[in-house]
C-alpha cells in the first residue's frame, strides 16, 4: 500500500505538471513543470522525502528499460538517419557538454549554499 500511496503522488505531481504545460503558453516540457513542483513541495518540506523515496528509488532502477522503445525506434528509422548521421553526432555531442556544464555549475552554486547555511 505503501507503494501505491507514493506512486500515486509523482503520478499526481506529474499530472499536474501536463495540466500546466497545457495552461501556461510556454515551450517548456509538462515533466519539468512536474519536476519543478517536486522539488519546491520537497524544499518546502510540504512533502518528505520519506513519502516518495522507495517508489523514486525504483523508477530510476527501471530506467534503462524506458529507453529500448526509442531505440528500437532509431533502428527502424536508420535509413533516415544514416543520411544526417554527423549532424546527430554534433548535436549530440555539443548539448551533452553544455547539459554537463549546467549541471556542475547548478550543481557548485547548490553545494556552496548548503556550506552557508550550515555555517549559519
Amino acid at each position: 500500500m505503501k507503494y501505491l500511496k507514493q506512486f500515486c503522488i509523482i503520478i499526481s505531481i506529474s499530472f499536474i505538471g501536463e495540466v500546466l504545460n497545457k495552461l501556461i503558453p510556454l515551450p517548456i516540457p509538462a515533466s519539468i513543470y512536474g519536476i519543478i513542483i517536486l522539488f519546491t513541495l520537497l524544499c518546502t518540506k510540504v512533502l518528505k522525502v520519506s513519502d516518495v523515496k522507495e517508489v523514486s528509488k525504483f523508477l530510476i532502477e527501471i530506467m534503462p528499460i524506458m529507453f529500448v522503445p526509442p531505440a528500437v525506434g532509431l533502428l527502424k528509422s536508420w535509413g533516415i538517419i544514416q543520411n544526417n548521421l554527423w549532424q546527430y553526432a554534433v548535436v549530440t555531442v555539443v548539448s551533452t557538454v553544455v547539459v554537463m556544464i549546467i549541471s556542475g555549475l547548478v550543481t557548485q552554486v547548490f553545494i556552496r549554499l548548503s556550506k552557508r547555511e550550515r555555517k549559519k
